[in-house]
């Protein structure tokens, strides 16, 4: 893991090597030599300004310091050709408002924010302001535990939050600050279970119903709700609570705001001016030119950036798919093909294979997260592998397949079994995250609890039986905030969840089923060590298409670990149901959505069921459960009645062709 100095001071002068390595592409902390920092020259304090503007003709800095004079404050540029125009400025301090002014080649007067400014204006307004990094962080223990905490073998469930929506203030504010945040959001995500919160875009953007994926202030979190030290102060309580924090990351597209990327110096030169290329014609945004290497530096060092000064311990990267294929969302005509006349942006391709290598080069023990809806192979396959290089990626097919399964009347489902199955048939290709975001319940699409067919009783069985089946199936886990208790409108933007509905014994039990799952899902190594691993499960039940009933083993390294979860998609109750298992002695029910304390009617109550012998080639036991309706049940061996079969030979057949436990063979041997 990469030593992090809580108060880095690094050189802000930019030397020929500096602009050399910006000009390859792989100057890996460029922020610290381009934008504005406060630095003392000549004995004097001040601020040293650089900014990239290549076909630039002039280049100043205004602000309220200079009265936005044009002549005032003049950059020069640098003899080298690399584009790059700085100046020192004395007298000025922290919390200067700044733009650069910029004369274009073909005489236009622009005036542009900091691509690298540490923090801008509170929207509407527009302008860079000066700032520094300095915060003394008290994660030390986190950190220093976060390769553990991030490893591939262990829980991460996932709670989605749009700051500016989980809650509001209630005394006339628009939102809760930063630090309000750290004291109410870190102790509710911590006592519901979640190992990981992911924010929705906190990076500057101007446009509120962008829901922050249209950035302008990269190397900024949003000033509406507060400094950067108070965004610091928020992911150090995360952290300090045993949570880590990952950030939706936009290299995708940025907007077309005056103040911001777009025609910076007078030129495409952020994106391609080609709009076939350049121009995304469902966001109406640019796309970022991957292939030139400063844009493809600026993007890297602001990844970095994230992860070494605020601690982030992970990265969601936002419309991956976008980026991969140049006919995304375009007709024939529309796009040009690349120099191979295939569709695949090449030049996208190899920016996010840098991406990654470069991230987990630098921050090993963080992660990173593909939003990829295709079917592109190797999107979390490492680099040297012949991949893209991603931790995870979002298991879209699942997510889509799930929802419009539930959403069936249950008296049809027998005939779309296969929306529930088929996502073993490649669950392994990938290191998934199942995700319910906030993508789900917008536009129409309904809140997850109105997905739901039949009475509101039925919505509420079937809503804790679907999030039973996501927390059991492998794979990480994503909820978008609201989702936990049943949020009955779809997310709103403008204003907060609909935390009156805590008042009602549905959504209170539906919560706590939520923070049920998540313990569950942590405390049980079965749900976790082989979450990525086709060794981690097998199917016990998968073809009663007629009983819309699903059975499967969950497994670790251990005999005693395993889980069988069974899962009964109808209102119909079973009370006698047979199930091979493999092990003898004592199968208990350790979860049952049914129970009342969930919101059930406990038309199934606790069940502790013995094995019987049945001398079958593969599962040499059985069991006979009852199974509520809507429910989800998971059973476990007791350990110290566990049987292992008196033919280890069968049993070493079984393990091997359908489980691959190598610590169970050799329990058996």
């Amino acid at each position: 893991m990469q030593k992090q100095d809580p108060n880095p001071q690094p050189s802000h002068v930019l030397t020929d090597f500096d602009v050399f390595l910006f000009k390859q592409g792989r100057h890996l902390d460029i922020y610290e030599k381009l934008g504005s920092h406060l630095v003392h020259k000549n004995g004097s304090p001040g601020v040293q300004f650089a900014v990239w503007a290549p076909q630039a003709r002039y280049v100043s800095v205004v602000g309220n310091f200079n009265h936005w004079d044009q002549r005032a404050h003049v950059l020069s540029a640098r003899s080298d050709g690399s584009g790059i125009w700085e100046g020192f400025v004395p007298g000025l301090g922290k919390g200067e408002v700044y733009k650069y002014f910029i004369l274009s080649w073909d005489g236009r007067k622009l005036y542009k924010g900091d691509p690298y400014a540490y923090l801008w204006e509170t929207p509407p307004q527009t302008a860079s302001v000066t700032w520094d990094l300095s915060y003394q962080w008290s994660d030390r223990e986190w950190m220093a535990q976060r390769a553990q905490r991030n490893s591939y073998d262990q829980p991460c469930s996932v709670y989605e939050v749009h700051l500016g929506s989980w809650q509001r203030p209630g005394d006339g504010r628009t939102f809760l600050t930063y630090r309000e945040m750290a004291h109410a959001l870190v102790p509710y995500v911590r006592n519901m279970g979640f190992t990981h919160v992911e924010f929705m875009p906190v990076m500057e953007h101007p446009y509120f119903p962008s829901w922050g994926y249209q950035v302008t202030g990269y190397f900024a979190p949003s000033s509406r709700f507060g400094t950067p030290q108070d965004f610091m102060y928020l992911v150090d309580q995360f952290h300090q609570a045993g949570i880590g924090v990952i950030l939706d990351w936009v290299p995708s597209h940025f907007p077309t705001d005056a103040h911001g990327l777009a025609d910076f110096d007078g030129t495409h030169l952020y994106n391609h001016a080609d709009p076939r290329q350049g121009f995304h014609p469902d966001w109406k945004t640019y796309i970022f030119n991957f292939g030139r290497n400063e844009v493809a530096n600026f993007l890297i060092a602001n990844a970095l950036f994230w992860l070494k000064y605020y601690h982030i311990d992970g990265l969601r990267v936002d419309a991956v798919a976008s980026m991969l294929y140049l006919d995304y969302s375009r007709e024939d005509g529309q796009w040009i093909p690349n120099k191979y006349g295939g569709n695949e942006n090449l030049e996208a391709i190899q920016f996010l294979k840098t991406f990654n290598t470069t991230v987990y080069q630098q921050f090993p023990d963080t992660i990173t997260i593909a939003e990829e809806s295709t079917a592109w192979p190797g999107i979390s396959k490492p680099v040297h592998e012949g991949g893209l290089g991603f931790g995870q990626k979002w298991m879209m097919g699942w997510m889509h397949d799930i929802l419009r399964y539930f959403k069936r009347d249950p008296i049809h489902r027998r005939f779309h079994h296969d929306e529930l199955t088929f996502s073993m048939v490649y669950a392994f290709s990938e290191n998934f995250m199942l995700p319910f975001s906030h993508d789900e319940v917008v536009h129409g699409k309904a809140s997850m609890i109105y997905k739901m067919p039949g009475s509101e009783k039925d919505k509420f069985s079937q809503l804790r039986l679907l999030y039973g089946y996501m927390f059991t199936h492998p794979g990480t886990k994503l909820l978008f905030m609201g989702q936990e208790f049943g949020q009955t409108r779809e997310w709103d933007f403008q204003s907060e969840l609909s935390w009156d509905l805590l008042r009602h014994e549905p959504h209170r039990s539906l919560q706590h089923w939520v923070r049920r799952l998540n313990f569950f899902y942590r405390e049980q190594r079965a749900l976790h060590f082989r979450q990525f691993s086709h060794e981690g499960f097998q199917w016990a039940i998968g073809d009663d298409r007629n009983n819309s009933i699903l059975a499967y083993f969950r497994f670790s390294d251990q005999p005693e670990d395993t889980l069988l979860v069974v899962c009964n998609f109808t209102p119909v109750k079973h009370p006698v149901y047979d199930i091979q298992v493999p092990f003898g002695g004592t199968w208990t029910q350790v979860l049952n959505s049914d129970h009342i304390d969930y919101g059930g009617s406990m038309q199934v109550v606790h069940q502790s069921v013995p094995a019987r012998r049945l001398y079958r080639q593969h599962r040499p036991f059985g069991i006979t459960i009852a199974i509520p309706p809507f429910g989800v049940l998971v059973f476990k061996p007791e350990a110290h009645t566990l049987i292992l079969p008196k033919d280890p030979g069968r049993e070493q057949h079984w393990l091997s062709q359908s489980v691959r436990n190598a610590a169970a063979l050799a329990r058996l041997s």
